[in-house]
This record gives C-alpha cells, structure tokens and sequence, in this order.
C-alpha cells in the first residue's frame, strides 16, 4: 500500500495536462518528461525492453515464469490529464481513515466536496482518500492506472513464483485529446489482447463505448452599423443561437445517462462578424450516431436554406468507434477479467463507458482492449478523489489476470 501510494503520489505532481493546439506529440512537454521519469523506473525495478519513441510511448516487458505457450497480455494506461482543468502545481492530500460526512479541501477559498453534490464518497468510509487541494484535478485519470500497472509488475518481478505469460505494458500521451492511439505500434507491442486501466470506481469493467465524433459549426455575419442595419446585417452570434436550439433540448449530457446518446456544445466563441461553436457527438448504436451526424449537416443545410449560402459551414470528423464490435468475438478476454475480480471478493460492474479510452480506437487497430477500474471518481475536476484501497485492488486485479491466463 505505502509503495502503491508513494508512487501515485509522485506521479501527479508532474504536471502532464495536455493540449489540443500545440499540433505535437506529445502535445505537451511535461508528458515527455513523464515518460523518461517512467523508463528509468522501469529499468529499476528490473522490467525488460524498456524504452520511450520519439512520440513519447512507453513501452516494457516482463518476461514470462512458465515455460509452455500462454497469449502475450498487455496492460495500458495513459500519462496525461484534462486539457479542460489545470493539472498545474498539483497538491495531493490523504485522509487517512475517512470517516463520513464533508471534505473541506481548501480552506482558504472555502472549496468543500460536499456529499449532498458527491454521496458516492461515503461509500469509502474506513478507507484512505486522496484528494485535491481544490485549485487543481487530481491526476487519478490516469496517474492511478499508471501507478496501478507498475506496482503489479514489481510484485510479479519479487514474486516469480507466480506463474504468467510474457507481459507488454505502455503508457500512452495525448489519451484526453483523443490522440492516445495515434501513433501507437499494435505490431511492436506483441500482444494478443489488452486492459486499459482507465475506468472510475471499484468494480468496473467496460468493453462498449460511444461512437464519437466532433463538429465545428462556423457561422459568416455581416457587420452594418446598428442604427441602419435594417435587411441588411447579419449577427452570426444570433444565428449561431438558432442552430443551438433546433437540436433537442434534452439530448445533452446533463439529461443523458446509460446507453442515451447527445450532442455536447463545448465552445461557443463569436461576434457579429463570425462565431465558431464545438460540438461533439455521442452515441453506442452505430446507425442512431450517424443520424445525429445527418441531423447537423441538415440544420446546416436549413440555415443556408434561410439566410444564403455560406452562412453556416460545418466540419466533422469520426474520432472513435464503440469497441463491442471487436470485443465480442473475443469474449473470452472480458470473461477472464470478469473472474478475476470475483476471485478477489469484487462485484463486477459490466457497464458501457459514457466516454472513450485508448482501447475503444486500439480494439479497431487489431488489439482488443476492454476497460478496467483504476479507482477514481470525479475526474477532470477539482472534486476528485481515489480511494487507495481501489488503487489496491486494482493493482490485484492485473496480478490475478495474468495468472488465470496462464492457467493450463
């Protein structure tokens, strides 16, 4: 627990926040830093082939302990955090032995994470949590996952006595940018399958996902002074509004939950002249997500229709795909997953990610990657919180993986 702990700890103070603007990979110079820091401890605690490319992928081996033909497993997490909230300066807290009720997180600004907006944090009560200090996220999406994955090699390192195949690990960059998989080499990675570590709270294990994709609406004005601009101006801003509200008013993340798809308005920046909006577009069912893509183009097409052409222009692109389609098949590696967390006394939570992970795009690359707690709650934000003891198990649960694989 110490070691597990220390190592987290550690980790989410190197400030890996990504960035969609920078055009790099990584997009950001503390993820490549990360990286090297990985390596080094990697060789340490005596992994094999370890090394990091130029686009800052962190790839090692642990060797196998039997001697007869197992599938070679691979463990994934990712070094970056939210573009979206500061990852900056990054000042962890453990509650030892939480007791219940509100945790004030900083005084001084008067940030509580209350439990009346957050109850799920009183199902953790008896356990150690790390929090936030209120200024910054955490880091736990993916730092625990991280940290979880190198703790269960150096326990299989010291422990040879458990028998498992030939083990690939690596740390992605840019996984929040939805740019993880991007230069990731499935070949060089030698897996048959994978994990993510990248799911929230104890239990977890995900094998579908959204299909997804972004669109950027631009909307062309037409200044004319206010006092004579009858018939003649045209406020983009005004016009932008309108497409805001032609989509459904409830099919947005904040009505949504399970397998209910939306569309999200993420930046809304304009003037007269010209306003640009983002939107991204969620949904499980491959056909209802290109309806909605269809459902733009034609909001688009009306507004053209009604205030010339060239008005509202549209830009969309297919960012990733629901892993089901590449999981199913191979059932077999959620199943054993599966088992492994009851054999370790956790219920399962076979549940659809109301997002994406590494594993949704590498599952399309020929390398299926379901999804698996790695104990965190709240991320991207200043109320995140982990409890250790998931972190813990975790950690348990890729240990006990890698034995039932290598089970005759």
């Amino acid at each position: 627990m110490e070691q597990l702990l220390e190592r987290f700890l550690g980790y989410v103070k190197i400030d890996t926040q990504s960035d969609t603007d920078t055009g790099l990979t990584p997009s950001t110079p503390g993820q490549m830093q990360f990286a090297h820091a990985l390596v080094e401890e990697l060789k340490e605690i005596g992994l094999s082939d370890v090394e990091v490319d130029e686009n800052g992928y962190v790839m090692a081996m642990l060797p196998a302990t039997v001697d007869y033909d197992v599938p070679v497993i691979g463990f994934i997490a990712h070094m970056d955090t939210s573009p979206d909230f500061s990852g900056k300066h990054v000042k962890p807290r453990v509650i030892n032995n939480y007791q219940g009720g509100d945790i004030e997180l900083n005084a001084q600004e008067k940030i509580i994470l209350t439990t009346a907006d957050f109850p799920e944090v009183e199902n953790y009560k008896g356990q150690d949590l790390v929090v936030t200090d209120g200024t910054t996220l955490l880091g736990a999406d993916d730092k625990a996952g991280v940290a979880e994955i190198v703790t269960a090699m150096e326990y299989l390192i010291k422990h040879p006595e458990v028998k498992h195949g030939k083990i690939r690990i690596c740390f992605t960059p840019d996984e929040e940018i939805g740019a993880g998989a991007d230069h990731f080499n499935v070949e060089k990675f030698g897996a048959e399958f994978a994990y993510t570590l990248d799911g929230s709270e104890i239990g977890e294990l995900e094998y579908e996902n959204f299909n997804a994709a972004y669109a950027k609406v631009t909307v062309n004005g037409r200044m004319v002074h206010p006092g004579y601009a009858k018939h003649k101006m045209r406020n983009s801003i005004r016009i932008a509004n309108q497409i805001m509200n032609m989509l459904p008013r409830h099919e947005t993340p904040e009505h949504t939950d399970g397998y209910e798809g939306f569309y999200h308005l993420m930046s809304f920046n304009g003037d007269v002249e010209k306003t640009e909006m983002m939107y991204i577009i969620r949904d499980f069912k491959r056909d209802r997500f290109e309806d909605r893509k269809t459902e733009m183009e034609h909001l688009i097409r009306k507004i053209n229709s009604e205030y010339g052409e060239g008005t509202a222009v549209i830009e969309m692109k297919d960012q990733y795909y629901n892993m089901r389609e590449k999981v199913e098949p191979v059932m077999h590696i959620v199943d054993v997953a599966k088992k492994a967390m009851e054999d370790l006394g956790i219920k399962p939570i076979v549940k659809p990610i109301r997002g994406g992970t590494d594993g949704a795009r590498l599952s399309y690359m020929n390398l299926p990657t379901p999804n698996i707690f790695a104990g965190g709650h709240n991320f991207h934000g200043r109320f995140e919180f982990v409890p250790v003891q998931s972190m813990i198990k975790a950690a348990e649960v890729i240990v006990r993986i890698s034995e039932l694989v290598a089970k005759k």
